[in-house]
């Protein structure tokens, strides 16, 4: 081994000894940068991956040069097409800016530069697009073909929007990480949509009912309280408002983030959640059942949808509603009952509206707090103070005292609503 260093080692010094001989000539030149003119099209580089060289085809006179043309979109400029015909031939070298590897993300921009040794100039000039165009071989009358769209285009095509997904969510469950499939989990649970075989038997079941007269006499006394579906004949509180008729069956899968974040160990946001939310995410950990730790994460996470889609109509809103993301299951549902569908150009919903979304709100405290609940941190949330609360509870049929110096709200059975006041018209 040491005796073919030996050999070698001499003959790689002649050859570094030859080419310092070798003498080189230097131009000094004027160098000049051209920039690219809006109005004109850049020079274009193109290659032939083929083999085709036309300047050893072409070295005579006589011969004519291929013919070279340049095509621009006239919607995107940025769009282009070269395409070089040589004479006497049906095949045209064709390369584009807009597919095959021209598309490609381009990690560098190029330049091309241009000596002329005469005038000992040199300039540099930008390539058009920042693309090198690949001149790929094309048969004349054959270019229609490229041009239709293969069996698995037509395929595509007919499917919908939802078979797509479909597709997508499959192949995403088979071959994607342990993140991105929880990822495309929690972004199928926002985008959840109301199930149409539910609205059908919805409207089955509307169509069954019977009318009563009494409870429509006494609408006005309702709608000027504006509160949730409840029973005044209840002998227990959870009846008295039923949580069924609140959060509906198809919207529980939308409410689990507050869950996550708990069994995560991970503490809740304060400016992502609501006070009355983060100062009660403790007892989620206390609850060994797990149907009803659920049940108490779902109804915080409704909680704080109400109040951020208050947040997001209100014309003081603050920043953390803006970035809050509601299930587009639930923001359907918030529009429909808590903003006025039908005058699109207000901003704010009307009063009536407001006051059945607070009502909602503090129906959802008092059931997560076992129906005995001090108001003061959600009125916070609300913006509001508690006092400015109490002839909403008063409208929900809750009694409300002082126990050492702090207001406690309690709802007695069986529900008992205050009688509507009609003040007389001064003359």
């Amino acid at each position: 081994m040491e005796e073919e260093n030996n050999l070698i080692i001499p003959s790689e010094k002649k050859k570094k000894k030859s080419k310092k001989n070798k003498k080189r000539k230097r131009i000094e030149v004027k160098m000049e940068i051209v920039p690219q003119h809006p109005e004109k099209i850049a020079p274009l580089v193109g290659y032939f991956p083929s083999g085709y060289d036309p300047q050893k085809i072409y070295t005579s006179e006589d011969d004519e040069p291929p013919r070279v043309r340049v095509f621009t979109n006239k919607q995107r400029s940025s769009r282009l097409e070269l395409v070089v015909s040589p004479k006497g031939s049906k095949v045209n070298f064709v390369g584009t800016s807009h597919s095959g590897e021209a598309t490609a993300s381009q990690a560098c921009t190029y330049a091309l530069g241009v000596l002329d040794k005469e005038t000992q100039s040199l300039k540099i000039v930008p390539i058009a697009c920042n693309k090198i165009f690949r001149l790929e071989p094309r048969v004349g009358g054959l270019d229609v073909c490229k041009n239709e769209p293969s069996k698995e285009s037509k395929e595509e095509e007919l499917l919908t929007v939802e078979e797509k997904a479909g597709k997508i969510r499959d192949l995403t469950n088979l071959y994607g990480t342990k993140k991105v499939i929880t990822k495309a989990k929690k972004n199928d649970i926002l985008h959840r949509k109301e199930d149409p075989s539910t609205q059908k038997d919805l409207q089955k079941k509307t169509e069954k009912l019977v009318i009563n007269k009494e409870a429509l006499e006494s609408a006005g006394t309702y709608t000027a309280r504006n509160i949730p579906p409840h029973d005044s004949t209840a002998t227990t509180p959870e009846k008295a408002y039923p949580l069924d008729k609140i959060i509906f069956q198809g919207e529980w899968d939308s409410l689990l983030d507050v869950l996550d974040y708990v069994q995560s160990e991970e503490q809740l946001a304060s400016n992502a959640y609501p006070s009355f939310v983060c100062n009660r995410a403790h007892k989620l950990m206390e609850i060994e059942d797990e149907v009803e730790k659920k049940t108490l994460a779902c109804i915080y996470s409704y909680i704080t949808h109400l109040i951020k889609f208050k947040d997001k109509k209100s014309l003081d809103y603050s920043a953390s509603a803006k970035s809050h993301r509601i299930p587009d299951i639930l923001y359907k549902k918030f529009l429909r009952m808590f903003h006025d569908q039908f005058d699109h150009g207000r901003i704010e919903p009307s009063l009536e509206k407001k006051d059945l979304l607070i009502s909602y709100v503090l129906v959802l405290t008092l059931i997560a707090d076992g129906f005995k609940t001090d108001p003061s941190d959600i009125a916070k949330d609300l913006r509001m103070t508690s006092m400015s609360l109490r002839q909403y509870y008063l409208n929900l049929g809750c009694k409300l005292a002082r126990v050492d110096k702090l207001l406690q709200v309690t709802l007695p059975l069986p529900l008992v609503f205050p009688k509507a006041k009609f003040e007389r018209r001064k003359r």
